[in-house]
């Protein structure tokens, strides 16, 4: 039966807010009281998502969920660990980030990925587009959000373009580094599953991050990024970004961490030659050999994956190029912004090329944050 109250839409939306905070009992009792319709048993945490949207649906109309985008990757519960704000602090400056802690830690040592936006976005947007707490809750994995403030950047973009934020020691590699060894030093982590990716200019950081720090990061993903040091001011930035561009030449090369590249072919924003532009200055001299295929999302994009590998046959570089996809976190979750669900899904894949690689001759140690 359909209820006219008046209080119902918000009714529903605080219910739904309810049971992604784990408290299904509490959302039971608000719509009872709020609706006055048929009671809803209270499910178990693990069915409380499904079985509240399936029941809205029955009972209010207006509220059924809309069937999933083509192509669009694997729905997943609300993520039921615990999204903490933080913030650290150095002689470079401050920066908060937001941590999500999945509700099977128990301090056994576990991976963590760090999540670097793109511009106009924040930690809580870029989490819920790219759902890698989802990825995290069900991997046990740590996920980290730094955050660049609106002081920093007026478009809240990583400052990948500066040349005193290239580098290790300095500017914002050094601010990101030191949140990720305060979480290695907060929590039980495996030191050698340490990964950073990112989107658009926090791509780029991204890759900023894995040449400035191979002794933390064992992989790295960069989604609609540049090379490091395609730029080194706003004007040559822009130029990057239209026309592509090599980065910087290094003497004896840019280090090579693993690295794993999405980009659009559609992107008017970022060159999709800067996807190629990457391997070329990470796999230089390394003699890699390629493995293409190409694929289809089922009702979405077309793409074509290259994985590289060294004459050991070692997996090195991975390369998703996205047909028809613009400047979007590719298989992402409209809940985000900069998204576009009928990719193939970036996090998911990103996930999987970094449990496919970790670093070797760590051990337990306590990290300078300094």
């Amino acid at each position: 039966m359909r209820s006219s109250h008046a209080g119902a839409p918000n009714a529903i939306v605080e219910a739904t807010r309810l049971v992604a905070a784990g408290r299904p009992a509490d959302a039971t009792a608000l719509l009872q009281g709020s609706l006055g319709i048929e009671a809803f048993e209270v499910p178990t945490p693990d069915q409380s998502w499904t079985s509240l949207k399936d029941w809205l649906g029955r009972v209010w109309p207006g509220t059924r969920a809309k069937p999933a985008p083509p192509g669009a990757g694997t729905e997943f519960p609300p993520a039921v660990g615990q999204f903490l704000l933080r913030s650290y602090r150095s002689t470079m400056g401050s920066r908060a980030y937001r941590l999500y802690v999945p509700s099977r830690y128990c301090g056994e040592p576990v991976p963590i990925v760090v999540m670097l936006h793109g511009c106009k976005q924040n930690a809580e947007d870029f989490a819920a587009g790219t759902r890698m707490n989802a990825h995290a809750e069900e991997l046990t994995w740590i996920a980290v959000y730094p955050e660049q403030p609106a002081a920093a950047n007026g478009s809240r973009c990583w400052n990948w373009f500066r040349p005193e934020d290239q580098h290790r020691g300095r500017g914002e590699p050094a601010l990101i580094a030191g949140i990720t060894r305060q979480v290695m030093n907060s929590f039980a982590v495996d030191p050698s599953r340490v990964y950073v990716a990112g989107l658009s200019a926090g791509g780029a950081a991204a890759a900023i991050m894995g040449s400035a720090y191979t002794d933390i990061y064992a992989a790295v993903g960069i989604h609609s990024g540049l090379a490091t040091g395609a730029a080194n001011d706003v004007t040559s930035a822009f130029s990057a970004m239209r026309s592509g561009s090599r980065g910087r030449q290094v003497t004896g090369g840019i280090p090579l961490v693993p690295t794993i590249i999405f980009h659009g072919d559609r992107d008017k924003t970022v060159n999709p030659q800067n996807a190629e532009l990457i391997v070329e200055q990470l796999g230089a001299g390394l003699g890699l050999k390629k493995h293409v295929e190409k694929g289809q999302v089922s009702g979405g994009h077309a793409y074509t994956r290259t994985r590289y590998v060294d004459p050991s046959d070692a997996e090195l570089l991975e390369l998703w190029l996205v047909h028809g996809a613009a400047h979007t976190w590719s298989g992402g979750s409209h809940a985000g912004s900069y998204t576009d669900p009928r990719g193939p899904d970036a996090t998911r894949e990103m996930v999987k090329f970094f449990r496919r690689h970790s670093r070797r001759g760590t051990g337990n140690q306590v990290y300078d944050i300094g």
